[in-house]
């Protein structure tokens, strides 16, 4: 059957409806994570009251409990959808254990961090939830574990789980850098420096090293 005209005009306005409260949506969400973890960088969420979340965020009340329960749940969820990140980024890993490209694994994993940058500054820090650093870390070794024992099949488990725990603190270690310098290299490039280090160790620093100049003449 033919629509008319008049339902045609209809359609499109609910459809243009749905785009602006989608959009309005979006935003109102972004507000108030930007709003909550710069209070979280601050102070602990204890301390933190959903009446001063919503007037750093620009926003009402029935606003916020509109989107979110409490501030647990809000913290829940920026967690939750930073952890889905995280578990695509390491997919590959996981798939093809042994198989898969490293350095593609590593870029997935530091964009991830890269667009979660507000999150990674407040969970290293001083009020941070600990508790979903280690859920993160847990992650990474399981996947690592299995694709690692299928690679490297004559190591022993023990010495992949040594292997993990001293490259995810060096990584740790490279965030925090990462952050400190306001994020200038990208994703891409903390990756590849990443598996030069892990492949090259100490290496790495002859790498970077600029060619001697050549003896003036006698």
């Amino acid at each position: 059957m033919r629509n008319t005209f008049g339902e045609v005009v209809h359609y499109r306005r609910i459809v243009l409806k749905k785009l602006t409260d989608d959009h309005r949506t979006r935003v109102t969400r972004i507000l108030i994570r930007r709003a909550f973890l710069a209070l979280l960088e601050k102070k602990p969420i204890q301390s933190i009251s959903v009446k001063e979340l919503c007037a750093l965020a620009g926003i009402n009340r029935s606003t916020f409990y509109a989107h979110y329960t409490d501030l647990n749940s809000l913290l829940q969820q920026i967690e939750d959808e930073m952890f889905a990140e995280f578990e695509t980024a390491l997919q590959p890993l996981c798939a093809a254990a042994g198989q898969s490209s490293l350095l593609g694994v590593t870029t997935g994993i530091f964009r991830c961090l890269h667009d979660n940058s507000d999150l990674c500054t407040v969970t290293l820090g001083d009020y941070g939830d600990k508790a979903f650093a280690y859920r993160l870390l847990e992650r990474g070794r399981r996947a690592c574990m299995e694709s690692y024992l299928a690679y490297f099949r004559a190591a022993a488990p023990q010495r992949i789980e040594y292997y993990y725990a001293f490259v995810s603190a060096g990584c740790i270690g490279l965030l925090r850098r990462w952050l400190d310098n306001g994020m200038l290299s990208s994703p891409a490039e903390m990756a590849q420096m990443t598996e030069q280090i892990m492949v090259h160790g100490i290496g790495f620093l002859g790498e970077g090293a600029a060619a001697p100049s050549p003896a003036a003449p006698a």
